[in-house]
């Protein structure tokens, strides 16, 4: 314990992201994509024997990290330290080892496939925070509750109404990472400045056999596009393009978060406490909205590695410079470490949510006397008064109640006033009628109804076989 730890490894994010970004993962890729380039080296009629094609596969997994280390200290080069740890246990291959290619050959694909398997893992992610949210939105669509603008009471809505707010974020993001998975290319095999020269000499000119090799290793690895042209590197406009990805996602959830901590203040909404959880050290009563502040820490920290990959992009020099390396090193993992933990917190939360009707309730009926007075002065003028007069009264007595409730801490006598103001005509007896909060939820409920049956439920259907997930609290 006496070194930094990742509190993402350790405390938040799930084995399956961790393995993605895993050393393991990252290197056995690299061997993986040495035999493949060997393979169709052969394909192709280099010298390569089926010998050293065999114990390539043979020592694939055969990883020996100290002696990589030990020749990257010596080379200060990662790439030719494992090409030489893996030549040491396949000493047959080790002169055919890394064929052609230059290091972004082995370094840029396995980025691109750890970005493709990565934004996969939160897909199903995304796909089970939407399911969830949506069956909270239409179980609540009914409910009526108060709507703030600029956290002051407004118009009524409805609870899973506002929940479709939290959903439409949601697509809006699910969108995006679908569209960049369809259009996420492979860097392929391209040589030391994108020009394949090493390969035109390999291959004596044939420039098929060069077009070939690059289709053919990109197919391997599972991507129907390749980039048709790069320098050394992939465009590192990608690592920009995923930052914005994982920043959106992580707006998303920091907006669901600053929602349900606000109403959890209000003691209408909380998100789960369990039976020995402690909000306090101090304060034994405290109930804190400890997993949605989590969420909206590592949200912060995502939405500001955006500019990071963004500078990266911008200050490239020509083919090829490497100051992008220990930057991409931090921040890629990590906002994908990140945002697959806010959204295991997120499903977390959705399991066990907790809605309080009845306190909803009360907030309405002390505000909705205030909201009511627009019908009341419609009913009056109806009734033969006088519209600027009845605005008049209705005003005098809106001050009138406000006070008592600001001031004097009473309850909002505001209707008591006005079905004792004998200078009021219109029938009093319909008031109270009037006053049923879902008289003011407009079209809340089929809004809510239309918007997961139209543009929820496709989605759902068409990855419900990525729905159930485990979304268990490491700490």
């Amino acid at each position: 314990m006496n070194s930094y730890k990742n509190p993402l490894e350790e405390r938040y994010s799930s084995a399956e992201m961790l393995f993605n970004f895993s050393p393991d993962n990252k290197f056995q890729t690299w061997r993986k994509l040495w035999i493949a380039l060997a393979e169709i080296e052969k394909d192709l009629g280099l010298d390569i024997s089926e010998e050293q094609i065999s114990q390539l596969k043979e020592q694939a997994e055969n990883i020996d990290y100290k002696v990589a280390a030990d020749y990257e200290k010596k080379f200060r080069h990662d790439v030719m330290a494992h090409v030489h740890a893996y030549g040491d246990v396949a000493p047959l291959a080790k002169p055919i080892i890394h064929l052609g290619a230059t290091s972004a050959f082995v370094g840029d694909n396995t980025d691109l496939i750890q970005i493709r398997d990565g934004l996969q893992i939160l897909k199903k992610q995304l796909v089970n925070v939407i399911k969830n949210v949506s069956d909270f939105a239409l179980q609540y669509k009914d409910l009526p509750t108060l709507g703030f603008t600029h956290f002051q009471p407004a118009q009524l809505t409805t609870v899973g109404k506002r929940a479709t707010l939290w959903l439409q974020s949601l697509l809006l993001d699910f969108e995006e990472l679908e569209f960049f998975l369809e259009t996420l290319r492979f860097r392929g095999v391209k040589g030391t400045t994108g020009t394949a020269a090493s390969f035109l000499e390999l291959f004596d000119g044939d420039y098929t056999k060069v077009k070939h090799l690059d289709k053919e290793l990109s197919k391997r690895f599972g991507f129907e596009k390749v980039f048709g042209v790069s320098g050394q590197t992939y465009d590192r406009k990608i690592d920009a393009k995923v930052l914005s990805l994982l920043s959106n996602i992580a707006q998303s959830a920091h907006k669901f978060t600053n929602d349900l901590r606000l109403l959890q203040n209000l003691k209408e909404i909380e998100e789960p406490f369990e039976k020995n959880q402690i909000g306090s050290s101090a304060m034994a009563y405290k109930r804190n909205p400890m997993r949605s502040e989590r969420i909206s820490a590592l949200a912060k920290f995502v939405i500001s590695l955006q500019n990071s990959s963004a500078m990266v992009a911008a200050t490239q020099w020509f083919e090829r410079t490497l100051d992008d390396s220990a930057n991409k090193r931090l921040t890629i993992p990590q906002a994908f470490l990140a945002v697959d933990a806010i959204l295991l917190i997120w499903n977390n939360i959705m399991n066990g949510i907790v809605v309080y009707e009845n306190r909803i309730h009360k907030h309405i009926m002390e505000e909705l006397p205030f909201m009511a007075t627009e019908y009341i002065i419609m009913e009056e003028v109806k009734a033969g008064g006088d519209r600027q007069e009845i605005h008049e009264i209705i005003r005098v007595h809106s001050m009138e109640a406000s006070k008592k409730v600001k001031m004097e801490g009473k309850e909002n006598d505001l209707i008591e006033r006005i079905l004792n103001d004998d200078s009021l005509k219109f029938d009093k007896s319909k008031l109270m009628e009037v006053l049923a909060p879902k008289n003011f939820i407009g079209f809340a409920p089929i809004q809510t109804e239309e918007f997961v049956k139209n543009e929820i439920s496709p989605i759902v259907e068409k990855y419900q076989h990525l729905i159930g997930l485990e979304s268990d609290l490491k700490v």
